[in-house]
């Protein structure tokens, strides 16, 4: 008997709730003429918008993560340290080398004993101790 009791106890509660949220605002309609449509995506693209001082603050802030393929058959994943001033380089073997920043005229220079990273844009050379230099790409 006390199942029974519960379960319409239940159902009571459950059906009040309903009642209850059916009595709210109601929702507002998404806009369906093309200028409304155009303004609310207008609005929307704006609202997520960063001046480039915010882009840069970001990217000077925070770690950035690249994968670059070489010519060699080599895949580099470089984690650049940019409040540290350094990018740490892991090979494909898991070997990894961390390297200083070095003042560049263009684009990026890293190097540590041994090893040079330097690079523009998407393009970047890449010299490892004993090895000659191979050129790599970014690929994400």
């Amino acid at each position: 008997m006390t199942d029974i009791r519960a379960c319409i106890l239940a159902s009571a509660a459950f059906a009040a709730l309903a009642m209850l949220a059916a009595c709210g605002p109601k929702p507002r309609e998404a806009p369906t003429s093309g200028d409304e449509v155009k303004e609310r995506a207008l609005d929307a693209q704006t609202a997520r918008r960063r001046t480039g001082a915010e882009i840069q603050d970001r990217a000077l802030n925070r770690v950035v993560r690249a994968v670059y393929l070489c010519d060699n058959g080599e895949r580099l994943s470089v984690d650049f340290d940019n409040p540290r001033q350094m990018a740490t380089v892991r090979n494909s073997t898991g070997e990894a080398v961390d390297m200083y920043q070095e003042r560049a005229a263009d684009g990026i220079w890293y190097r540590a004993s041994g090893f040079d990273l330097r690079g523009k844009g998407v393009m970047a050379t890449w010299s490892a101790d004993g090895r000659a230099p191979t050129e790599c790409r970014a690929v994400d």
